[in-house]
């Protein structure tokens, strides 16, 4: 089954007055603050998340329920800029990765990762891009 979960911990969480912050929260269900592993850097005004496998290494979000899943997901790679028809390589990726619940449930969900190199790029070491 493909999941119709979503993980962000950018500019598409809730409080951002950004137009698809907006849409994803008048197109999905909010499930909860999440977790995942990875390592966070501030690209611009904006975070990336890159993968990693240390333990110690956790990114803060916000899971979400998509209730039209392929419509949503279609309209967030255009504003992510990656997916069929954005030249090689993009800016993020979306890829399904490991996310655990505040109450500990552990699932997996959508999320945008940063695909260009992170060398010279500040690391949010918190892994809370709110708190930047």
């Amino acid at each position: 089954m493909i999941s119709d979960r979503l993980f962000v911990y950018g500019t598409l969480m809730r409080g951002f007055d950004h137009p698809m912050a907006q849409l994803l929260s008048r197109s999905a269900d909010f499930l909860g603050n999440a977790t995942c592993r990875g390592r966070l850097y501030l690209i611009k005004h904006y975070p990336g998340l890159v993968l990693s496998d240390e333990p110690a290494d956790i990114v803060f979000g916000e899971l979400y329920r998509l209730r039209d899943r392929d419509a949503l997901l279609g309209e967030l790679d255009m504003y992510e800029a990656c997916g069929a028809g954005f030249p090689e390589p993009t800016e993020y990726v979306r890829r399904m990765l490991a996310v655990t619940q505040a109450d500990g449930a552990e699932g997996e969900a959508w999320t945008y990762i940063y695909n260009w190199p992170v060398t010279g790029l500040p690391q949010i070491a918190s892994g809370k891009f709110l708190e930047n």
